[in-house]
């Protein structure tokens, strides 16, 4: 019969024990990009949240799922190495973000715009705000970021309809690195989501969780 002289002391030593071997506390958080305009810069509430568990159980960051909300001009914008922007509507930058984004993605930083249907007549012009001197290309399906820990041979997966078109991703290059993603009749955003809320397959939503940890992989490598 255990006696409360010898469970105390047990219970005191199992404590010990569980607290040393705490798992570390996030390091890092993404970030989603508060626009102007009238576009729902704020839809996919819980996809950065989900996107940012998979990468840390699946490539081994050490992301806060709690991620943070940068506005466009702002400085904080320079602490996230990963800034997320979606919607489905207008975007629009004043000069002043316009140049603060781009000394972000000059300086290190990358940006991933996800059109959530609606967004592409603004994206380009928003972007030419910010690289006058840059236009959107085209990523073939052998670039990189197709191809880092999950394989894509056929480039982005398609997770939503929306006009039936393939999907696509465009990037901005700046002295040869990518420092702006747009994806394009893809809708990965929705795909990250809580399962319950576009109700998508499993396997359809795993894939679009894949891809995301082969940009968060490539973001943080380039």
């Amino acid at each position: 019969m255990w006696s409360r002289k010898l469970v105390l002391p047990l219970l005191g030593l199992c404590l010990l024990v569980s607290s040393s071997f705490r798992l570390p506390a996030p390091t890092m958080k993404l970030a989603l990009l508060k626009y102007r305009g009238g576009g729902d810069w704020y839809s996919d509430p819980t996809a950065l949240t989900n996107l940012s568990k998979f990468c840390n159980e699946e490539i081994g960051t050490s992301l806060d799922p709690n991620y943070a909300t940068v506005a466009s001009g702002s400085v904080e914008i320079f602490d996230y190495p990963y800034v997320h922007a979606t919607g489905h509507g207008n975007i629009l930058f004043t000069e002043q973000e316009a140049a603060n984004i781009r000394a972000y993605l000059i300086g290190g930083g990358f940006l991933h715009i996800d059109d959530n249907y609606g967004m592409d007549p603004f994206v380009q012009p928003a972007m030419k705000q910010v690289f006058p001197e840059l236009d959107f290309v085209l990523l073939p399906f052998s670039h990189e970021i197709f191809h880092q820990k999950f394989d894509f041979p056929e480039g982005l997966p398609k997770i939503h309809e929306h006009d039936g078109k393939p999907p696509q991703a465009f990037g901005l290059f700046w002295e040869g690195r990518l420092v702006c993603l747009y994806t394009y009749e893809c809708d990965l955003g929705d795909g990250w989501e809580d399962p319950e809320v576009h109700r998508d397959p499993p396997e359809l939503r795993r894939k679009a969780l894949q891809m995301g940890a082969n940009i968060i992989q490539y973001a943080f490598s380039h």
